[in-house]
């Protein structure tokens, strides 16, 4: 909202004084208590900020007299309360310019919008930390030299930036259900944000597709198992061992509505694909009863429409569920891993798994050992050591 007043020439100036706000927040409200109104107390104090440096830099008074002409930073809560929605997905659509590399937008994003640290995108990005800050820095240049203001894009532009929107959801979503940071294996917040916005996406007249309708899917049906992921005491549960009384119903039945709105038209994408895998873990009663044959043929299609190295590890163990580990070892072996790739803990894990069923006690040490070594978290590891079996 800060930037739809000033504009994105000062999405860091924006940055700051929002950290600014939530500092004084940090500090003041243990001993004042907080106020009857916290979310208009904390745009009330970052627009005082804004207000303050434009002052101090004399060359945007333009911009500052716009703000002051504006009282409503007075008085905030009705227009937090009833547009906040729009005016989070009319930001994240300022982000994912069309003239930004598709991976500049993500991180942009991801940064400034959800919070993921520059540490997670790497993670999440198969990148390093350095590649993220180096996306971060051309990203915010770009949005200084345009100078617009979330909620100004024209239909047309709105419509080329979607799949790049809808990549960020997928990101934040991920984000939230394979968390990297060290404090919790999962983030409900992230997860429910990205199915929040990708529902308002989904819903919108001028941005309904398909793809998005079938993302929605997805993230319901993941979002669906979360409450039996979670051990109990921080740890994850794979997924053979949940509770499956657990899974939420109605999450479920929700996803699969969103997954038959999907099926119209002639596109296909890795969503569609990717919540048909979904929705086959969540049909079977028992893991035991799980259609691996019809998984694998949704990574068939995934494969043909977006192929990654990171589906090619799904598809990989799918197989070695369908038709046995052997031939999951020969799929996964005959393509050499991209470099990105190689040094992750997912690579590791899944040729540890193959090789030990198959019975290669060597390679499924060697491999075991280097997934332990690369996973980011301690409940990862937790989870591999179980999966993997004792050294």
């Amino acid at each position: 909202m800060l930037a739809a007043r000033v504009g994105l020439q000062h999405v860091e100036l924006v940055e700051d004084a929002v950290q600014s706000a939530w500092a004084s927040a940090l500090a003041t409200w243990p001993t004042r208590g907080v106020p009857d109104h916290p979310a208009a107390w904390l745009f009330r104090a970052a627009n005082n900020a804004v207000i303050d440096r434009l002052r101090a830099q004399r060359r945007h008074a333009a911009a500052v007299a716009s703000v002051d002409a504006d009282d409503s930073a007075a008085a905030p809560e009705a227009w937090l309360g009833g547009e906040v929605r729009d005016a989070q997905l009319a930001m994240l659509f300022a982000c994912c310019d069309d003239a930004l590399p598709h991976e500049a937008g993500r991180v942009l994003s991801g940064k400034i919008l959800f919070g993921l640290t520059v540490a997670e995108l790497a993670q999440h990005l198969f990148t390093t930390e350095a590649n993220v800050y180096k996306r971060l820095q051309r990203a915010r240049a770009k949005l200084r030299s345009i100078g617009l203001r979330p909620g100004e894009l024209t239909e047309e532009e709105q419509r080329r930036r979607v799949p790049v929107v809808r990549s960020v959801l997928h990101l934040l979503f991920t984000g939230g259900y394979a968390s990297v940071r060290a404090d919790t294996s999962m983030r409900v917040d992230l997860c429910d944000e990205a199915i929040r916005l990708g529902t308002l996406l989904a819903e919108h007249a001028g941005t309904s597709e398909p793809q998005t309708s079938a993302l929605v899917a997805l993230m319901f049906l993941h979002r669906a198992r979360m409450s039996a992921r979670d051990d109990g005491v921080g740890g994850l549960l794979l997924l053979s061992e949940q509770d499956r009384s657990l899974w939420d119903a109605e999450a479920i039945a929700t996803g699969m509505r969103w997954l038959a709105s999907a099926a119209t038209g002639d596109t296909f994408s890795r969503y569609h694909a990717e919540a048909g895998i979904a929705a086959e873990h969540c049909r079977a009663a028992r893991f035991e009863d799980t259609r691996w044959d019809r998984i694998v043929a949704c990574y068939a299609l995934l494969e043909h429409v977006a192929p990654s190295a990171m589906q090619r590890l799904g598809h990989a163990v799918a197989i070695a569920q369908d038709t046995g580990p052997e031939d999951g070892l020969a799929f996964l072996q005959r393509v050499a891993p991209p470099s990105w790739l190689h040094g992750s803990f997912q690579w590791f894990a899944v040729l540890a798994d193959l090789h030990r069923r198959c019975g290669h006690e060597a390679d499924a040490a060697h491999h075991r050992a280097l997934a332990l070594d690369a996973a980011p978290t301690r409940s990862l590891r937790a989870l591999l050591e179980r999966r993997l079996g004792p050294a």
